[in-house]
């Protein structure tokens, strides 16, 4: 049930990316300037660990590769 709620549609780069853009940003909330808006980094990070984005979902967008389909 939960695949069809949020179904993987990130390709790896696109999560790694989101990944790094959100430690970046939390970085910047904990360590750096303090600034609010770093806590925005939850975000990609976490769409990033999950490899699902809910925009993409809505859109109906993916960056992830169809798998090859085996021959029946």
């Amino acid at each position: 049930m939960l695949s069809k709620i949020l179904p993987k549609n990130e390709h790896v780069v696109d999560r790694a990316v989101r990944v790094v853009l959100g430690l970046g940003l939390l970085s910047a909330a904990v360590a750096g300037p303090h600034a609010w808006w770093g806590w925005l980094g939850v975000v990609p990070l976490l769409t990033g660990a999950m490899g699902s984005c809910p925009a993409y979902t809505l859109l109906g967008v993916s960056t992830r590769k169809s798998e090859p389909r085996l021959a029946t």
